[in-house]
C-alpha cells in the first residue's frame, strides 16, 4: 500500500513537472520558430506550429539593416566588464563585512539591502544629471560604471554569506605559513569559494545583459546601444517587426544559455552547498 502511494505521488509529481516544463518552454519554442518564418508566414491562418519553409531572412535583415552585430558586441563588452569588476569589488567588500567588526557595519548592510527596494526610475533624474555633468551620457564607459554601482550591493550581501560559511582557521593557517591577509584571501579562500564567486558573476552578467531602462535612457547613438535597446527599437507606434525581434531574441538568449551550460556545476554548488568543502 505504501509503495503504491509512493508511486502515485511520484507519477503526479512527474506529470506536474512535465506540464510546467512545457508551459515554460513553449514561449521560447514559439519565438524560435517565428524567427525562421518568412514575413508573410508569421501571421498566416491557420497558425502553423512548424514552419513549412525555413527562412533565414529575419537573421539576414538583422545584421544587414539593424547593425545587430554592433549591439551584440556592445552588450558582451559592457556586461562582461561590469560583471567582472563588480564581482571583484564585491568580493573584497564582502570579505571585510564577514571578517571585521566596525561601528557602522550593521548600517552599511542595511543600506545595501535598502538599495534593492528602490525602483530605478526614482534615481533616474539625479543620475542622468550627474552623468551629463561628467560627460558620460551616450558613453559605454559611463554605462559600465552605472552597472557596477547597481550590482555591488546585492552581490556583496550574497558573497558575505559564502564568507561566513568558510572557517576562519583556513586563512589563519595560511597566514601562519607566511601569507599576507590578501595572499590568504586569493590563494586559499577564493579557490574554496569558487562556486559562490561564479554564481555572483553570472548574476551580475545576466542583470547587465538584460537591463533596458538605464541603457535606453543613457544611450542615444546606434554605435553605443545594447541588445535590449535594439529589441525595444523594433517596436514603433504603428508596427512591430515580429520577425526581426524574434531572431534578435533567439540570438540574445544564446550567450546566457552557453554561460549557464558551462557554469551549471558551479551554480548548483554555489546555491546549495555554499562554499564549504569537506
Amino acid at each position: 500500500m505504501i509503495d503504491r502511494e509512493t508511486r502515485l505521488a511520484r507519477t503526479i509529481r512527474i506529470v506536474f513537472l512535465a506540464i510546467w516544463l512545457a508551459i515554460t518552454i513553449f514561449p521560447l519554442y514559439w519565438i524560435t520558430i517565428t524567427s525562421f518564418k518568412g514575413p508573410g508566414a508569421i501571421f498566416s491562418f491557420p497558425l502553423t506550429y512548424w514552419p513549412e519553409v525555413f527562412s533565414l531572412e529575419n537573421y539576414v535583415n538583422l545584421f544587414s539593416k539593424a547593425q545587430f552585430g554592433t549591439y551584440l558586441a556592445n552588450s558582451l563588452v559592457i556586461a562582461a566588464v561590469a560583471a567582472t569588476v563588480a564581482t571583484l569589488i564585491s568580493l573584497l567588500s564582502a570579505y571585510v563585512l564577514a571578517r571585521f567588526e566596525f561601528r557602522s557595519k550593521g548600517a552599511l548592510m542595511m543600506a545595501f539591502l535598502v538599495t534593492q527596494m528602490i525602483p530605478a526610475f526614482i534615481a533616474l533624474g539625479p543620475l542622468y544629471l550627474m552623468m551629463s555633468q561628467l560627460g558620460l551620457v551616450d558613453n559605454k564607459f559611463g554605462l559600465v560604471l552605472v552597472y557596477i554601482a547597481i550590482c555591488i550591493p546585492f552581490c556583496t550581501v550574497m558573497l558575505r554569506g559564502f564568507f561566513a560559511n568558510v572557517p576562519d582557521a583556513l586563512e589563519e593557517a595560511a597566514m601562519i605559513d607566511g601569507c599576507s591577509r590578501l595572499g590568504a584571501l586569493f590563494r586559499v579562500i577564493v579557490p574554496v569559494m569558487k562556486p559562490g564567486i561564479v554564481a555572483a558573476f553570472i548574476f551580475n552578467f545576466v542583470n547587465c545583459w538584460n537591463e533596458l531602462f538605464l541603457s535606453v535612457t543613457l544611450m542615444n547613438r546606434d554605435q553605443n546601444k545594447t541588445i535590449p535597446t535594439a529589441l525595444n527599437g523594433f517596436i514603433s507606434s504603428f508596427n512591430i517587426d515580429w520577425g526581426s525581434m524574434s531572431a534578435a531574441a533567439v540570438l540574445t538568449i544564446i550567450p546566457t544559455m552557453v554561460l549557464f551550460a558551462f557554469a551549471s556545476r558551479y551554480i548548483v554548488q554555489g546555491l546549495t552547498a555554499g562554499a564549504v568543502k569537506g
